[in-house]
């Protein structure tokens, strides 16, 4: 954090002793042509602080603790009880965790308060001394940014390139992280296939990942069969898309057509807010209001409704993507040309024949890419399948029943501590991988729906 800090501090004196410096050129010269403004050179001098320092600051905060930690075995005078590599890495995490306050010291031994106190002294003086050294840095590259300020020097073009440089350095960083999700999500299913064939796991119907006591048990290795997560997903999935279309829908043509100014500007940004709602409190209202609602109204209708039912999570759900196809439907529905509505009307149709005959059909590609993107939404949901579906792994077409998806178990899999050579916990890397890829065909899908729309309409 200080490293970061020094450097920031010393970027930002570099930028305003630069402009001010070529400022004050100016005036000396007016009748001079400057190639750059002064805030060009004011840039330049502050990139030339910042980049070299942190790089360094990046490099150390990669290398650093590995450093520290080899500098502090290195000064052991005592070797551990039982030597090894493992028992100098479980010494040094102890060294660390009394260190930082974690272990009381009356409790530790001589050779572990040692190890603490030199941790601790090269942790401080690494830290002082990576701070000096981008301190340094930046200090020697805004000095030489100042150093080339004179009136043709092009600040602007240089930088101009580093901030080109900056766009293609954070897109590929964008790239790299994608790539190496899926690579990781790759390499673990191909781990969970060689141990469960494929068409065990997308064709079974039966899902049993546990291990059993007993090896006469018929779960004794384990049943994978992913069909019912993935019914169990589609059916809360598409009981939140009917829920949600038609409201979002139908709210999208009521703001567009029949609400006034006024309302309008109230009523969208409310709606609106349901977006940022955390998920983890649709949850909550899913568990604790709707689903003992439903299941009490069941009973008095002599129906039976399960506490964590699909209907129960479908509703809220449902509640929760509105914003969604709301929002998108409305800026499809606004982004037609206004020509098609006054042509509609000059020709003598009413107001409900120009939405359901004229604007709605010209709509429809951005209306249909909202809807894919709030089913790929409803899809990859979490915390409301977890709090009010349930993981019982039913396969069953009835909302009333208790299904799980495929982000429950996902998360009951994970949870707590896993060996990650076992089919149980690489399952769930299957799972991620098999909605991902489901997520990204919908996106795709609905990119070339709303791609196709602008093409038309811009």
């Amino acid at each position: 954090m200080f490293p970061f800090t020094a450097t920031l501090l010393i970027a930002f004196v570099a930028f305003y002793l630069g402009r001010h410096r070529a400022a004050k050129l100016r005036a000396a010269s007016p009748h001079q042509a400057f190639h750059s403004q002064p805030n060009d050179h004011g840039l330049f001098a502050g990139f030339s602080a910042a980049i070299p320092s942190l790089a360094f600051v990046l490099i150390w905060l990669v290398a650093g603790p590995t450093l520290i930690d080899g500098w502090t075995l290195s000064g052991l005078t005592v070797a551990p009880v039982g030597g090894g590599a493992s028992h100098h890495m479980l010494l040094l995490n102890d060294a660390k965790n009394l260190a930082d306050g974690l272990t009381a010291i009356d409790t530790a031994h001589e050779t572990l308060r040692t190890t603490a106190e030199r941790y601790a002294m090269l942790r401080d003086r690494a830290l002082v001394g990576s701070t000096l050294a981008a301190a340094a840095l930046a200090g020697l590259g805004a000095l030489l940014a100042l150093r080339t300020l004179r009136p043709k020097f092009p600040a602007r073009n240089k930088v101009e390139r580093i901030v080109r440089w900056g766009l293609v350095g954070a897109s590929t960083f964008a790239i790299l992280v994608t790539l190496g999700i899926v690579l990781s999500l790759i390499f673990e299913t191909i781990r969970f296939f060689q141990a469960v064939p494929p068409s065990d796991f997308l064709l079974g119907f039966h899902w049993s990942p546990q291990t059993a006591l007993r090896a006469d048990q018929v779960g004794s290795t384990g049943s994978f069969g992913a069909i019912p997560l993935f019914t169990g997903t589609l059916l809360i999935t598409l009981i939140a898309m009917i829920v949600a279309g038609p409201i979002g829908l139908f709210s999208a043509v009521y703001l567009n057509f029949y609400a006034s100014r006024r309302l309008r500007e109230v009523a969208k940004p409310l709606l609106e807010i349901l977006a940022g709602v955390p998920t983890v409190v649709y949850g909550y209202f899913a568990a604790i209001s709707v689903a003992p609602f439903l299941r009490d109204t069941g009973a008095s209708l002599g129906l039976s409704v399960a506490s964590e039912s699909a209907l129960a999570a479908g509703l809220v759900m449902g509640v929760m993507i509105i914003p969604f196809i709301s929002s998108l439907s409305d800026d499809a529905i606004t982004a037609v040309p206004d020509a098609l509505r006054d042509g509609s009307y000059g020709l003598g149709a009413t107001r409900s024949e120009t939405i359901r005959l004229v604007m709605i059909p010209a709509a429809l590609p951005g209306i249909m890419g909202g809807f894919l993107l709030a089913f790929s939404r409803a899809i990859g949901e979490t915390m409301i399948v977890v709090m009010a579906a349930g993981l019982a792994a039913n396969l069953t077409a009835n909302p009333l029943d208790a299904v799980t998806t495929v982000t429950a178990q996902i998360v009951a899999l994970l949870t707590g501590d896993q060996e990650f050579d076992s089919a149980k916990t690489l399952s769930a890397f299957a799972l991620g991988l098999t909605l991902f890829v489901v997520t990204l065909i919908l996106n795709v899908c609905a990119l070339q729906v709303v791609k196709r729309y602008r093409e038309t309409y811009d």
